[in-house]
C-alpha cells in the first residue's frame, strides 16, 4: 500500500476523505495534533484509539480518529485518568446516540408520523 502524507487542513478544517477511513499514518498525526507516537500508541494500547492497520501492520488513523484523539488529550490534559477518560467518551456518545434518536422521533411527529395519545 502506497502512502503520501496528507497535508494538515488550514485552519483545522475538516480532514480528506470519510471521517471513518484510515488515511494517516502516525507521523502525519502527530503532526496534525501535536501528540507524540508514543501517547497515541498508548491511547490505542488503553482502548480509546483503533486505527486501522495495514498489511505490514502500519497504523492509519481516520479524521475520527483524529478528533478523537484531540478529545482524549484535551482531557488528560484536565488531569483525567484514561479510565476516567474511556468513561466520558462513553457517556458522550451515548448522549449522541439518544440525541439523535430524540431528533428522529420529532421528525416522525412534526411529519404526521407520531402517535397522539388521547
Amino acid at each position: 500500500m502506497s502512502l503520501s502524507s496528507a497535508p494538515a487542513p488550514a485552519g483545522g478544517g475538516a480532514l480528506p476523505g470519510r471521517p471513518d477511513e484510515g488515511l494517516f499514518p502516525i507521523s502525519v498525526v502527530t503532526e496534525l495534533t501535536g501528540i507524540g507516537p508514543h501517547t497515541l500508541r498508548g491511547y490505542e494500547r488503553a482502548g480509546l484509539l483503533r486505527p486501522a492497520r495495514t498489511d505490514g501492520g502500519m497504523r492509519l488513523f481516520s479524521g475520527d480518529d483524529v478528533a478523537r484523539a484531540r478529545r482524549v488529550a484535551t482531557l488528560s490534559g484536565e488531569r483525567i485518568n484514561l479510565a476516567g477518560v474511556r468513561r466520558i467518551l462513553a457517556l458522550e456518545a451515548e448522549l449522541a446516540s439518544l440525541r439523535a434518536a430524540l431528533d428522529a422521533l420529532r421528525t416522525g411527529a412534526s411529519t404526521g408520523r407520531g402517535r397522539r395519545r388521547g
